[in-house]
């Protein structure tokens, strides 16, 4: 069997593997759908993660801690690829009695031919109907973080909204604030095809950063009013300059982005100052949530997870390419990495949904 891991900064290789037995609360998976993360497993796969107490030296393979008196090299070896997967049971151990062989589901993992997975009380493992989109599945992760900036920006019908950067969760972001009631959807990236995209899907305006002055279009659409809420993904910071400007007086900028610390151009008086605005640093997977007790994590996961099997969200356009699990180490390389302007989010397929 195969399995897709980085080998150093920027390779990825199939390579072979052999499954272990599984224990009792485990089932084991036959994979027919995955993808990749674009955001935080990019950094990984390129070796430009920043770590808090230490980075990877040149190798890649070690990384450096920072923390004691004299630097010391841990071996990570092959990385593994890959962050959602949709697949059938075909073995479930003697004290799994939620699951039975046949369920098609859907869990976390990397990129290989088969999975194995806790299923005892392990809510992140998800039944899915045989006719349930795969697509929409492998969406499961950016939805919770989409959904996240949603709440934290505290969207409401009849606002104003702006979306920066349009990778997977951008482009649910623009799918729930347009549903939501928002009277007015901006969708911002250099990218055309993600532009595209958002059109289609909800956006109202789409601008590209590089050739506009975002913060000014943002006013003028909005009878220089501004936007009342701002989902920033990029990490960029001249999208945050832009965010900053185009906001409206009391509005809240989101920030989604893992961002690298920033270089010179943040620009914190001017529109910052005059526009009273709000930044809240949003991640869906941190506890307490700031709605707790009412929300955590795993209401998150419920409710996107209805959204995506109801079809009240659609990634059928999200998840392109689809590749071939033969040619998906070629996949990475090229759409998620060299290639971005041709990929969202890469579908990899086993022989099953293209």
């Amino acid at each position: 069997m195969k399995k897709l891991v980085a080998t150093a900064p920027r390779v990825a290789e199939l390579k072979d593997y052999e499954d272990r037995p599984i224990q009792s609360n485990e089932v084991r998976v036959k994979v027919e759908f995955a993808a990749p993360k674009h955001g935080t497993e990019l950094a990984d796969f390129r070796g430009t993660t920043p770590f808090i107490n230490g980075k990877f030296d040149n190798d890649w393979k070690v990384f450096v801690e920072r923390d004691a008196d004299e630097p010391r090299g841990i071996e990570f070896g092959d990385l593994p690829i890959g962050n959602m997967f949709v697949g059938t049971i075909i073995e479930a151990g003697a004290d799994v009695t939620e699951y039975a062989v046949g369920d098609r589901v859907c869990s976390y993992g990397p990129i290989k031919e088969t999975e194995i997975v806790n299923a005892v009380d392990n809510y992140k493992l998800r039944k899915m109907s045989r006719e349930a989109s795969a697509k929409n599945a492998v969406c499961y992760d950016p939805a919770q973080f989409a959904l996240g900036g949603i709440r934290d920006a505290n969207v409401r019908s009849g606002d104003n909204v702006v979306v920066i950067g349009l990778g997977a969760i951008g482009q649910l972001a623009v799918q729930m604030a347009k549903k939501s009631g928002a009277s007015i959807v901006i969708a911002v990236d250099p990218i055309e095809k993600r532009r595209e995209i958002a059109g289609k899907y909800g956006a109202d305006y789409c601008f590209d950063p590089t050739a506009c002055d975002v913060g000014y279009e943002i006013k003028r659409i909005t009878g220089k009013m501004g936007a009342d809420a701002i989902l920033e993904t990029s990490g960029s910071v001249q999208a945050l300059q832009s965010a900053l400007k185009g906001l409206a007086y009391g509005g809240t900028i989101a920030y989604l982005a893992f961002a690298k610390p920033f270089p010179a151009g943040l620009w914190l008086g001017q529109e910052a100052h005059y526009n009273y605005g709000k930044i809240v640093f949003s991640r869906a997977c941190s506890e307490p949530n700031p709605d707790y007790p009412r929300w955590n994590r795993k209401r998150i996961e419920d409710v996107v997870w209805d959204m995506l099997m109801s079809g009240y969200l659609d990634c059928s356009e999200i998840i392109d390419p689809v590749v071939k699990f033969e040619d998906s180490a070629e996949g990475v390389c090229t759409y998620m990495d060299k290639e971005q302007e041709k990929s969202i989010k890469m579908g990899v397929t086993f022989g099953g949904e293209e």
